[in-house]
């Protein structure tokens, strides 16, 4: 369990999830003191000395939070799916960070008749779970490509017959030739609490929830 019963920690990931959970945290009274896109901290103290932020990879959130080295953290359902929920209590859909799991292609490949055939198709992702798991309920047959970034590239050079990615505006696809066959499903951030943080710190994080709450029925 983290240290004391009196500090929470808040574990959350560079870019969009920091800036976007900081409106969170002021509804509740709460300021970040340091940027850390410009400090070369990990561990970011609050205007509230009872809060501390820790900074990680988003794909390690959850693990930080199921083992207690964080109390809470923020979490896109994607993360959340491809790494499982065991041990972490999730309250709330903060609805930031919001952006969609879809299939894309190579501008011409006829995708609608490579599933009706039964083909096998070569699906090149990280996302390896929810791939599996959207082709399996259409009953495709597929080869599973693992990839870590540079997504769009594997239909291009043939690596791929299709992709499965997060999409925000869509822009990275347009630009190299790609476009979207299927919606996957939405995605946005989650608040996880580690379960036993949550009986032994109850009082702390409880108003923490409850502004969080409040401010997530705000967003658009």
């Amino acid at each position: 369990m983290n240290d004391t019963n009196n500090t929470l920690t808040l574990a959350l990931s560079k870019g969009r999830i920091f800036s976007e959970t900081l409106p969170l945290l002021a509804a509740a009274g709460i300021s970040v003191t340091e940027d850390p896109e410009r400090s070369r901290k990990l561990i970011l103290p609050t205007s509230d000395p009872a809060l501390r932020i820790i900074i990680v990879r988003a794909s390690d959130v959850p693990t930080y939070v199921q083992y207690g080295a964080a109390d809470l953290g923020v979490a896109g359902k994607d993360v959340l799916i491809e790494n499982g929920t065991e041990g972490l209590y999730q309250p709330i859909d903060l609805r930031i960070a919001k952006c969609h799991m879809s299939v894309a292609v190579r501008t011409g490949f006829d995708y609608e008749n490579a599933v009706r055939q039964g083909a096998r198709l070569r699906v090149a992702t990280k996302y390896v779970r929810m791939a599996r798991e959207h082709f399996a309920r259409k009953g495709v047959h597929i080869d599973l490509i693992k990839l870590y970034g540079s997504m769009e590239l594997a239909p291009l050079i043939g690596l791929s017959d299709v992709i499965v990615d997060l999409v925000s505006t869509g822009a990275t696809l347009r630009a190299n030739n790609l476009v979207e066959v299927e919606h996957v499903m939405d995605i946005s951030s989650r608040l996880v609490v580690n379960q036993a943080s949550l009986k032994l710190k109850h009082a702390r994080i409880q108003p923490l929830l409850d502004a969080f709450e409040r401010a997530a029925l705000l967003m658009p």
